[in-house]
């Protein structure tokens, strides 16, 4: 992060070298959003992300919480042996009815057991009866009745902003088990309160006037002469037309879109509609901003992302005029800084998460893709759709504000007064915020309270990841039951055959449980001590990685063996699975001591707990190592088994593997596939993006410098578009499509610009 504030910075480190669940406020501008992206990039955890909506979740990065969770829609009753109510307006389902209709995916199960940590983002909007059903069904999956299953969960939102929906019907049924809607009114969160952290430095304002009188409305604290203060930007007769650049925040979607439809019917010139590129599957319900953009030249515009580029032309809400447009190219003006850009195009991703099968963390797979430009017309928009946005100019009329905390929203979206115009006069009514969250506000952590929690916090972190990794009750009572499903199985089946194979197995393991026990007493006594020695209790852990390493990582090597084996059987595909279940848990065990490890010497050291650190070459490739000297073993003794290629897969999945998504700039993981030899179409494909988006990687490669325009034209066609280029010096291509037509596609031209930074190489 370019900026950290103290509250950030001690929220990074609760995240990493803690297990303590946290609500992470702040105010509008204080860069909640970048704070939640920092984390992603650099936590050490399986992190999945979820958000109440498709667009919450789409914009956050994740999947919607009921998606993630196969929860129905409708209420939740927190309770068993109680009626469900449905009637033609309303729907509960209870811990009973969850449990009897609970269907979930073998890979949605994989994730949620695999899952460290839950970041739920827009928190304001959770409902407390939907955070009991995440809980319970955390619970439920990962079998274990603790607070979410033992997932460390952090919450993020500002709950003065868009509030929870409950509609009157539901809260005559809810309001006998709940005090009030927000998720801090849930059962699991009034037993077990995350500790609240606020970001408090304002990014977005900078006018300390402004930020007392916007404080001050947030809290409930307005006095007359911060209304004072407002209504001297009061304006009833501002002519919007006249003031170009300003939007008006109004209370209504129709009114917002009645505005913006006007304006551009009042302009003269060809109306141009653009059409978002969708690949597979993206649902019309989580389109970020309509899939037909309608433009003209002149029209007012904002960006509804912020620039990913060096170059940061653009940020979320800034406004700007429409230069130029056709079919394939659109040009901003930006009149204040007399400066025009050509606007790229935006990928939206509609994503799931996955188990990866080497490494077993978590990974997101691309089901889906959205591309389109990341503007908007912009005369109006509603306070709601503006929440994220930030404006240098608005106009707004707050006196039809209708929900706790509007006018609060309305007025932060502003960077300072220097551009509010106020349609009418503040009043006093219809804006206070909510009675509950501001007593929930008093729970805010000092920092004296901070720093003594995250000391305390992280040992019992270090403590619990330690005696962990030697609990290993889970993986001996898989193998006791495997050993026992023998006697179940006919003598004469497939893998009858194998029983003596898995005695001895499960005899190793057997073996290691005394000592295993006996080394967790050792380290609770260690721990117990107030002055803890780390470098003592570091001896220990290499003493006992090196005493069980070897046992647990010859039983993968023997698991994956037999897996081999058993996937050339017929009528085996039973004892294949459960081979799958000990694979997972005993790959776990070994990976978990490996970070175990790792992590110890982090602590002694003095470096940080979090991804780069922890993240290992060894970790990273054990199960990919192992299966290469497997293979090669393998195919030593089982030569002619290993030639016959066609029933390899015979129980394993059919289905295509999805692209998971690598934490780097779009343009990068098209550069990858391109040194990998792949074409456009494939490069396509594999990202489920359009050949068009591709070749829009390619150009900003080749600006870069990265890639030539000859690895991607024939000579015959830079020739001709070097002649067509020549003496040419409008910076939009529009005229130059005009004039050549279909000799030239927009992709060959935008290349071949691109590359008038960079010189020709044959």
């Amino acid at each position: 992060m370019e900026t950290i504030s103290e509250a950030a910075a001690y929220t990074l480190k609760f995240i990493n070298q803690t297990h303590r669940s946290i609500f992470l406020t702040g105010k509008a501008g204080t860069g909640k959003t970048t704070l939640l992206k920092e984390i992603i990039l650099t936590t050490h955890k399986n992190v999945v992300v979820v958000a109440p909506t498709g667009i919450a979740a789409l914009n956050a990065g994740g999947v919607t919480i009921h998606s993630m969770f196969q929860l129905p829609f409708g209420g939740f009753i927190p309770a068993n042996n109680v009626d469900a109510h449905v009637t033609d307006r309303v729907k509960f389902e209870t811990k009973d009815t969850l449990r009897r209709h609970f269907r979930m995916s073998g890979q949605k199960k994989a994730v949620i057991q695999n899952m460290e940590l839950l970041i739920i983002d827009e928190v304001s909007m959770l409902r407390a009866d939907l955070l009991d059903a995440i809980d319970f069904m955390l619970q439920s999956v990962r079998k274990k009745r603790v607070p979410f299953g033992g997932v460390q969960v952090l919450f993020i939102g500002d709950l003065l902003q868009l509030p929870p929906v409950v509609r009157d019907e539901e809260w005559q049924t809810l309001r006998n088990y709940y005090t009030g809607k927000f998720f801090f009114h849930s059962h699991v969160v009034q037993q077990n309160p995350p500790l609240y952290i606020e970001l408090s430095k304002i990014f977005r304002q900078t006018d300390d006037q402004f930020i007392s009188v916007l404080n001050n409305l947030r809290n409930n604290e307005i006095s007359q002469s911060d209304i004072a203060v407002l209504n001297q930007y009061v304006q009833p007769d501002f002519d919007l037309k006249a003031n170009k650049g300003y939007i008006k925040l109004t209370t209504h979607n129709a009114k917002a879109d009645a505005i913006n439809a006007d304006s551009l019917d009042e302009l003269n010139g060809k109306l141009i509609s653009l059409k978002a590129e969708i690949v597979d599957d993206f649902p019309d319900k989580i389109f970020p901003i309509d899939e037909y953009l309608h433009l003209k030249i002149g029209a007012q515009v904002m960006f509804v992302k912020n620039d990913l580029s060096f170059e940061k032309n653009y940020f979320n809400g800034k406004m700007g005029f429409i230069e130029s447009v056709s079919s394939n190219e659109v040009r901003v003006h930006f009149p204040e800084e007399n400066k025009t850009i050509d606007v790229e195009k935006y990928e939206w991703k509609n994503i799931r998460y996955s188990v990866n099968a080497m490494t077993k963390e978590i990974e997101e797979e691309v089901l889906g893709t959205f591309v389109h430009y990341p503007i908007k017309l912009a005369w109006a928009i509603t306070v709601h759709k503006s929440q994220g946005l930030t404006f240098d100019k608005a106009a707004l009329d707050v006196s039809q504000v209708f929900l706790p905390g509007q006018a609060y929203v309305a007025l932060s979206r502003l960077r300072s007064l220097n551009g509010l115009i106020l349609l009418s006069p503040l009043r006093m009514n219809g804006i206070s915020s909510d009675k509950d969250v501001m007593d929930y506000a008093q729970h805010k952590a000092e920092e004296t309270l901070l720093e003594q929690s995250l000391e305390l916090e992280t040992r019992k972190f270090i403590h619990n990841y330690l005696i962990n990794t030697f609990e290993w009750s889970d993986l001996i009572q898989e193998w006791r039951n495997h050993l026992y499903s023998y006697k179940e199985d006919a003598e004469k089946s497939e893998k009858s055959k194998h029983v003596i194979w898995a005695k001895k197995q499960a005899a190793i393991i057997y073996d290691l449980e005394s000592p295993a026990q006996k080394f967790i007493s050792q380290l609770n006594k260690l721990f117990s001590d107030k002055d803890l020695d780390y470098n003592y209790i570091s001896e220990r852990i290499n003493a006992a990685f090196n005493y069980f390493l070897k046992p647990i990582d010859d039983l993968v090597y023997e698991i994956l063996w037999k897996i081999e084996e058993v996937k050339k059987a017929k009528k085996a595909k039973g004892f294949y699975e459960e081979l799958l279940v000990l694979e997972e848990l005993q790959i776990k065990a070994v990976l978990r001591l490996l970070k175990a490890k790792r992590l110890i010497e982090i602590v002694v050291s003095g470096e940080l707990i979090c991804k780069e650190n922890l993240a290992t070459d060894e970790i990273k490739n054990y199960k990919i190592k192992k299966m290469e000297r497997l293979r090669e073993d393998f195919k030593k003794a089982n030569i002619t088994l290993i030639e016959d290629d066609v029933d390899v897969q015979r129980y394993t999945s059919k289905k295509k593997e999805k692209s998971a998504i690598p934490k780097k700039a779009t343009t990068e993981e098209t550069y990858e596939l391109w040194l990998k030899k792949h074409s456009i179409q494939e490069i396509a494909e594999l990202r489920k993006l359009t050949t068009q988006t591709i070749s829009g990687h390619l150009a900003k490669l080749i600006e870069a410098g990265k890639i030539q325009l000859t690895e991607i034209l024939p000579d015959d066609k830079i020739t001709e578009l070097a002649e067509a280029f020549s003496g040419y010096t409008e910076a939009s291509l529009i005229p130059l499509k005009d004039k050549f037509g279909d000799k030239f596609s927009w992709d060959e031209l935008k290349l071949f610009k691109a590359s008038l930074t960079q010189p020709i190489t044959r």
